[in-house]
Parts: C-alpha cells; sequence; structure tokens
C-alpha cells in the first residue's frame, strides 16, 4: 500500500462532485457532519459499560466516542511528526488527524443499545430459535445468515454511513473514503468471522467497501481478506485506550474499585523513576477524584507515546499488510505492561460488576423481546397486529423490502438505532406495561 494513494477525499456517493472553494478540508466536513448527525446524537443515551447516570455520570456512548476521537487525533499527529522526519513532509500526511477524529467519532455510530451485550443478544435470537431458522435459513444465502447470526457493530456502523436508506441520498452519509476505510476493524465478510464472530460489512455493503478499497489500494491477503487501512491501526489504539482506562475511572467514581486500586494499577504502565514523581504529586492532591482524573491523563499521554513509537516502528509491516495484533496488543514496554494489569482489574472486577451484569441482563430480555414482535410482524405483515407495529418503524426503513433478507435487516436497522430509553419505553408499551396519557 502507498501513503498517497490511502489518503483520498473523494466522497462515497458524489464521486463526480468536488467543491472547490472550502474553509474546511474535506475531513473536516466529515467529522462536522458527524457532529450534527442524529445518530451520534442518540450516543448519548446509549450505555457504554455503565447503567446511565443517576446521581453519578458516567460515560456513554456519546462521551467515549468525543474522548476517542481526541485522543486519535493526538496519536495521530505524534505519528506523523515521526513520519516527518523520516520521509519528508509529503502532503499525505497533512490531514491524518482529520480523518482519525472523524473515523474515531464513528467508530461506535452502528452499536445496538444496552452495550456490547446487545450485539449478543441479536445474534443469539436468532442462533437459538429454531423455529425462526427453519423459517429464514431457506431464503437467505450462506453470507446473509452469518450476517445475521454474528451481527457486529463495527460492520453496522459502516452500512449506517454508506446505505441509501429510504429516502436518503446515495452515499449515505457521503463521507471521504478515507475516513470509511479507517473504520473498518476486520475487513472481511461474515463468511470469515471465525469464532469471535468479527467481520467488517454486511454482504448488502460489501459491493460498497470493495469499491472503496480499490480506490484506496488497499491489498488482500491470499484467503480472500483484505488487508487493514493504516489508520484503522489508530482508530483501535485510541479506543483501546479509552475503553479502559475511562471504564476504571468510571469504576472509581461509583465505588466498584477503591482508589488505592486504581492508583495502584494505572501506576504500573511508568518506569519507577516517572512513577515515583507522579506518586509525588498526587500527594499535593487530597481529592480523591482529581488524583484518579490526573493519572488517567498522564496514563493516556503515556499509551499514545508508546502507540506511536509502535507504529512507527512497524511503518513497512502495516504497509506491507504483514502486521498483526494491534498497537497497544504489541507493546513490549512498561506502559504495555501496565496497561495488560488495567485490562486484567477491568475484565475480573468491572466487566463483573453487579450493576453491569444488572444491564445487561434487562437489555437482553429488552432486545429480544423487540426482535420477536418486530421480526414476526416484517415476516407476517398481513396481520392486524403487525400492520400496527410496523406503522410505528420510522420510513427509512424498508420493512417491505422486497427479499427476506431486507426485512430482517429493516428490524436491525431500526432496534440497532434505538437508544436504551427508547426500547426500554418500546417494551413496555409492547406488552402493555405503559400506556400513553389521555
Amino acid at each position: 500500500m502507498d501513503w498517497n494513494q490511502l489518503i483520498c477525499s473523494t466522497r462515497l456517493g458524489l464521486e463526480d462532485y468536488h467543491s472547490p472553494r472550502q474553509t474546511r478540508n474535506d475531513f473536516e466536513r466529515d467529522y462536522d457532519r458527524l457532529i450534527f448527525s442524529s445518530p451520534f446524537r442518540r450516543l448519548q443515551n446509549k450505555t457504554q459499560v455503565f447503567p446511565l447516570p443517576g446521581s453519578i455520570f458516567v460515560h456513554n456512548r456519546l462521551t467515549h466516542s468525543l474522548e476517542v476521537s481526541s485522543v486519535g487525533r493526538s496519536l495521530a499527529r505524534e505519528i506523523v511528526n515521526g513520519l516527518r522526519e523520516r520521509h519528508g513532509d509529503m502532503e499525505c500526511f497533512h490531514n491524518w488527524s482529520d480523518i482519525v477524529a472523524a473515523a474515531c467519532l464513528c467508530h461506535d455510530i452502528g452499536n445496538p443499545p444496552f452495550g456490547h451485550s446487545g450485539e449478543k443478544t441479536i445474534g443469539s435470537f436468532f442462533s437459538e430459535n429454531s423455529r425462526l431458522q427453519e423459517l429464514l435459513r431457506p431464503q437467505l444465502t450462506e453470507q446473509q445468515w452469518q450476517d445475521i447470526l454474528n451481527f457486529e457493530g463495527n460492520a453496522n456502523s459502516f452500512r449506517l454511513l454508506t446505505h441509501q436508506f429510504e429516502g436518503r441520498r446515495p452515499g449515505g452519509f457521503a463521507m471521504t473514503y478515507s475516513t470509511l476505510a479507517a473504520i473498518v476493524k476486520y475487513p472481511h465478510s461474515s463468511l470469515m468471522a471465525g469464532e469471535k464472530g468479527k467481520f467488517g460489512f454486511f454482504s448488502s455493503e460489501q459491493p460498497i467497501y470493495e469499491k472503496v478499497a480499490s480506490r484506496l489500494g488497499i491489498g488482500r491477503h491470499a484467503d480472500g481478506s483484505y488487508m487493514r487501512h493504516p489508520l484503522v491501526y489508530i482508530v483501535e489504539a485510541a479506543d483501546d485506550m479509552c475503553y479502559q482506562i475511562m471504564d476504571m475511572e468510571d469504576a472509581h467514581k461509583l465505588r466498584v474499585l477503591t482508589t488505592g486500586t486504581v492508583q495502584r494499577t494505572m501506576a504500573q504502565l511508568f518506569e519507577v523513576e516517572k512513577r515515583e514523581r507522579i506518586m509525588e504529586k498526587l500527594d499535593r492532591v487530597s481529592d480523591p477524584n482529581e488524583q484518579i482524573a490526573f493519572l488517567r491523563s498522564m496514563a493516556v499521554g503515556e499509551l499514545v507515546r508508546a502507540a506511536a513509537e509502535e507504529f512507527l516502528r512497524a511503518e513497512n509491516d502495516i504497509l506491507s499488510g504483514t502486521y498483526t495484533g494491534s498497537l497497544i496488543g504489541n507493546l513490549h514496554t512498561q506502559a504495555g505492561k501496565g496497561y495488560k494489569a488495567c485490562s486484567k482489574l477491568a475484565y475480573e472486577r468491572i466487566y463483573h460488576a453487579p450493576s453491569v451484569l444488572d444491564v445487561e441482563i434487562a437489555g437482553n430480555r429488552i432486545m429480544t423481546n423487540l426482535l420477536e414482535h418486530l421480526t414476526e410482524a416484517v415476516l407476517y405483515p398481513q396481520r392486524v397486529a403487525s400492520r400496527l407495529l410496523l406503522a410505528k418503524v420510522p420510513e427509512q426503513y424498508n420493512v417491505h423490502a422486497p427479499d427476506t433478507y431486507g426485512k430482517v435487516q429493516s428490524v436491525l436497522d431500526h432496534i440497532s438505532a434505538m437508544t436504551d430509553v427508547y426500547a426500554l419505553d418500546l417494551y413496555r408499551k409492547l406488552n402493555g406495561h405503559s400506556l400513553p396519557a389521555v
């Protein structure tokens, strides 16, 4: 792959149009377009990890995405500084931070309500329902069936940004090719999802990704999967940093983790000398929340520097498509060891905390019920109950698609776009637990 070809301002659906006079570059326009969009605003009411705020405000999908975007921009700038020393001030490096900031902003835009458990609920709904399998399986191709069984937020983000929904313009958000490629973490179809069930695009959007990849010169591996666009590694690293470190900060505010536990764990990110200086500064602050906030900022800065060094070290492997793993996962420095300690603590103490499990249990029940009602409605639209329910579905979702795959996709489009609160409200109404005021 070639840096000059990988950075491209061509817009999906507007390939033949280019405005000659702009106060913003095309990638800044991507960012602004996302900020002002309804799908992005809805992220404010989608669970990140902990239940949405009561008296204590914790991260939601929107605040997480904004922070990932901020960290991603800084990481991109750090890497570009190193690349300029190596290759000179090539024009293709000028907009990296804008592309990464936009890609980070929308990396979770296709995720369903109730956190990552929402993705699992959708897949398990179809895999564990023998009646639906008998009904749907004969009407779908193998790839379409795998799309549904392995429903993936990353693939759904690509669909949300590129699909022409009913009444909308071709090209979806009409994003630049480089921004679109930078969010596809798993550049292969669901047929190659494997045990982890990860893939980057549904069969309906595969031609779009292939078009983008061809224009950007993204190569393919021997097994037919695509190489990652290099900027994906930066987006992924920013997400990894924010996911683990900010979850620990939230856990501390909610008293799931003690101040001492968080301090000792985050301190492992630093070499001994720097660690001692940081701990001395912490002693000057009496507020525990401020102590953790300071430690969090230092931790992110340390990981940004380490990830930038890893990217620069592996530049040739990344461009040739032979680099494996993630930037953070491949850190063999003290920062890498510290990150692993943070991850271990998070999985042991945070992601299995009672409040987190309560959200997953409730979310599973709510989403399963909505999937049952809406799938039944699109498959049997002639029924009275189906007509009433389908009348509530926004017109942009084609519930009357000519094929079964399209109908099921319209259900998944609708449900994945819901906020936690909307999903709960609809669940209550469908089950007679809530009635509109008269």
